[in-house]
């Protein structure tokens, strides 16, 4: 079903929560209706670290409407962390805790088919020779085993600029939200060699084009999607409006709101920043894994021989899961050449794509200086070993107080730097560059 409810939203748009719940609301009431089906619905939200994309006020907002029919609440966590109840609660308010599930991305997964090898080197101009995957969460299976009926998924995201979907959301939410090992892997490794200059803030790319294929030949598989999609942009003042929402069955939401978000995510600067300082917010960023959206989102910003400055006070470890840790702490963060190289010849990392994709994404190439100042969880020596470079927490954040820095350029003491909040929120590059 190709058809969109609500498309509302431009750079100077700001959607109040009464207006975003309406919209909502009668998009859901439209979409129940025109699949004509009385059964469960099954929501997939963002995890935490998607915090200030409303998906946690939509979807309380659709556990309220939907009553009864509320199945279960799968967030596509993808690789990451499960949710805590502290989490869940910041996150989702009222939203029955009982109806939330945990997506295991190494065992929770079945296969609705495999496209080809020929296909996926084509789209990735040769740069990767594999077949890939369509791999979901086993209750998103029409009449699986463990399928619990659904008559409606509905996937409720952000739409962002991405390392390796080049913008977040839609059927990413859906084949690595809710994805398995060897599809996460092969795809964002695909996205690594194919270059994240030439993905991030795009909404075609070579890695959009495996999501939407594998949507276009086995979504009769699944139940209806049904997406809801956001736009987050600042204000003037620094806090955060909804500048866009797009709800529909089909991929035109997604375009149109993948065109909002280049207006007002994209943020192309004038000249190239030596000095970048990045807070890293703690409830939301405790590891590298997520971190490193300090580095994905700068580096088009960066000027070479500069110094990228990360403010992380909850940083605990590198990987989200255990396992990827592992893989971070004995291979490090290394120049994508070096990191392809040993995936032809290392069998543990060749096994591991997504975890090497993520070793060349956490790279400066050797542009820039990357600088990490954690908290006190994680030793100098730890962080020394991965690649970056080690700063006093205590001493660089009484010099860069973000209490006293705003968004964008600043004058510290003489010094000029150029000052991101949260990484998450944008893409940051000199115009000569995207």
């Amino acid at each position: 079903m190709e058809k969109t409810y609500v498309a509302v939203g431009g750079a100077d748009t700001d959607i109040g929560d009464h207006e975003l719940e309406e919209l909502f609301n009668g998009a859901l009431s439209q979409a129940l209706a025109d699949i004509n089906s009385a059964g469960k619905v099954i929501i997939l939200p963002p995890d935490i670290t998607r915090y200030h994309s409303r998906a946690g006020f939509l979807t309380e907002a659709s556990a309220k409407y939907l009553g009864d029919r509320l199945g279960a609440v799968l967030p596509a966590l993808g690789t990451h962390m499960p949710m805590n109840d502290a989490g869940i609660s910041r996150m989702f308010g009222t939203t029955p805790k009982d109806k939330f599930l945990i997506h295991d991305w190494r065992n929770g997964v079945t296969e609705l088919g495999r496209l080809e090898e020929k296909f996926v080197e084509k789209v990735t101009d040769g740069k990767v020779k594999y077949d890939w995957p369509v791999q979901v969460n086993k209750l998103l299976k029409k009449d699986g085993c463990d399928s619990g009926n659904f008559s409606l998924a509905l996937s409720i995201g952000q739409v962002v600029p991405h390392e390796v979907a080049g913008m977040a959301n839609h059927a990413k939410n859906i084949f690595v939200g809710t994805g398995g090992k060897e599809a996460i892997d092969k795809s964002h490794f695909a996205g690594a060699v194919c270059g994240m200059e030439k993905i991030m803030g795009r909404a075609d790319n070579p890695v959009r084009a495996l999501f939407d294929e594998g949507l276009k030949r086995f979504s009769s598989l699944m139940p209806p999607i049904l997406w809801a999609l956001t736009v987050i942009g600042a204000r003037a003042d620094g806090s955060l409006a909804v500048r866009g929402f797009f709800t529909g069955f089909g991929r035109e939401c997604f375009e149109k709101a993948a065109e909002v978000a280049q207006k007002v995510n994209v943020n192309l600067i004038d000249e190239p920043v030596n000095k970048a300082v990045v807070y890293l917010e703690p409830e939301e960023y405790r590891t590298t894994w997520l971190g490193n959206k300090a580095v994905y989102r700068t580096r088009m910003a960066i000027a070479d021989g500069g110094e990228l400055l990360i403010l992380a006070p909850a940083l605990e470890r590198f990987g989200e899961d255990m396992g990827v840790d592992a893989l971070i702490r004995k291979y490090g963060y290394r120049p994508g050449a070096e990191i392809i190289a040993k995936t032809k010849t290392d069998a543990e990392l060749a096994g591991n794509l997504s975890a090497a994709a993520h070793l060349i994404h956490g790279s400066s190439e050797g542009r820039f200086t990357i600088r990490y100042c954690p908290g006190g969880k994680i030793s100098r020596k730890e962080i020394e070993s991965a690649g970056f470079q080690w700063g006093a927490l205590k001493e660089q954040s009484e010099r860069y107080s973000i209490k006293s820095l705003s968004q964008g350029w600043n004058n510290v003491n003489g010094e000029k730097i150029f000052y991101v909040s949260n990484p998450a929120l944008g893409l940051w590059a000199e115009k000569s560059k995207f």
